[in-house]
């Protein structure tokens, strides 16, 4: 990896999140962490027990998002309640919970959602459009002593702006009109002490390597990705094989051109009845620029500094990559891209 990643974490085994009895620090009825996540999530969104994110979210606690950070509980609890405002009927559906780490540096889950739900009320999105909408959201939590006291979040809201009727530029465009130019703060620094999982697992690292490696321009698929392999990307879209799978990557990066590229979290999960499969989370600061003109899937170039953050899920059979699902928000690259100059 480049000297821009997070240090590596000092061992690669998720065993600390799968041994026997209750995890140091966590109440007695959680098994282990992916049973926390999927109960506290079930009783948050389904059950709609909204004052429960006080008993499982640390105060304060980071929340970066690819185009907002938020702080504080009572953020996180507003937001909630507007999006079930707009979205009454949501389900917060659990894909998958890939986990890593321990009670001293601290749990890390990464849960991938997949939320059908209603466009019954008026919001951020518009006036309600009585839409059936389905959008994937993933989120790498932090955990210890009971509370989630970190998150980075990544919604696709292309999937939402697509099945309303509009566009991700065009949703862009109208959050910039609303709320005026890009402006992201930086997020605080995770809490003191919490490592980062850093696999050394060899198909983890190889899959990080060819994803720095799409990000630098290097689109080497056929030996990493399964002929049959599905890709599900921004905007709900699905691929099917190397060539429409390396036809992303292109698109991605070859619109956007790659000045830093940091891997921050590499999670490998193997055993039980599930495949063997990755969990990565990555920053790239790229430079909108298309390579190629046939690779202006964000518009002509424009010179605009954008940050992707990126959630990636992989699994794998037989050593390739069978299914991979890779959450960024499209909107919020467009509303970097479309921002305006500032003055002077």
């Amino acid at each position: 990896m480049t000297p821009h990643q997070a240090p590596p974490a000092a061992a690669d085994s998720n065993a600390a999140v799968h041994e026997a009895g209750p995890m140091k620090g966590f109440d007695a009825e959680f098994n282990d962490l992916d049973h926390y996540i999927r109960v506290i999530t079930d009783r948050i969104w389904e059950g709609r027990r909204i004052g429960d994110i006080h008993a499982y979210y640390s105060d304060p606690c980071v929340v970066e998002t690819a185009m907002s950070v938020s702080t504080s509980v009572e953020d996180v609890i507003k937001g909630t309640q507007a999006t079930l405002a707009m979205f009454p009927d949501r389900r917060l559906l659990a894909e998958d919970v890939i986990v890593s780490g321990d009670a001293t540096g601290g749990y890390t889950s990464s849960h991938r959602i997949i939320s059908p739900m209603t466009h019954t009320g008026d919001g951020m999105f518009g006036p309600a459009t009585g839409r059936k909408i389905i959008a994937r959201t993933i989120a790498d939590c932090v955990c210890k002593n009971n509370r989630i006291i970190h998150e980075w979040l990544v919604r696709d809201h292309a999937a939402i702006a697509l099945q309303i009727g509009s566009t991700p530029q065009a949703l862009a465009q109208t959050w910039l009109d609303q709320r005026g130019p890009w402006c992201k703060p930086v997020a605080g620094a995770p809490p003191p002490g919490y490592v980062s999982a850093m696999s050394t697992e060899p198909l983890a690292r190889r899959y990080a390597a060819a994803i720095e490696g799409f990000a630098n321009g290097h689109y080497a698929l056929d030996t990493l990705y399964d002929e049959a392999a599905h890709h599900m990307g921004p905007g709900e879209t699905s691929r099917y094989g190397h060539k429409a799978i390396g036809m992303f990557w292109r698109g991605l990066f070859g619109s956007l051109h790659t000045h830093t590229f940091a891997l921050e979290h590499l999670a490998w999960q193997q055993g039980g009845d599930r495949p063997d499969r990755v969990a990565l989370r990555f920053r790239a600061k790229t430079v909108h620029s298309a390579r190629q003109t046939d690779l202006e899937c964000y518009g002509k170039s424009s010179g605009k500094e954008v940050e992707v953050l990126a959630i990636v899920h992989a699994e794998f059979c037989q050593g390739r990559i069978l299914r991979e699902w890779v959450l960024i928000d499209d909107v919020a690259l467009w509303m970097q891209i479309l921002t305006p100059n500032a003055p002077g």
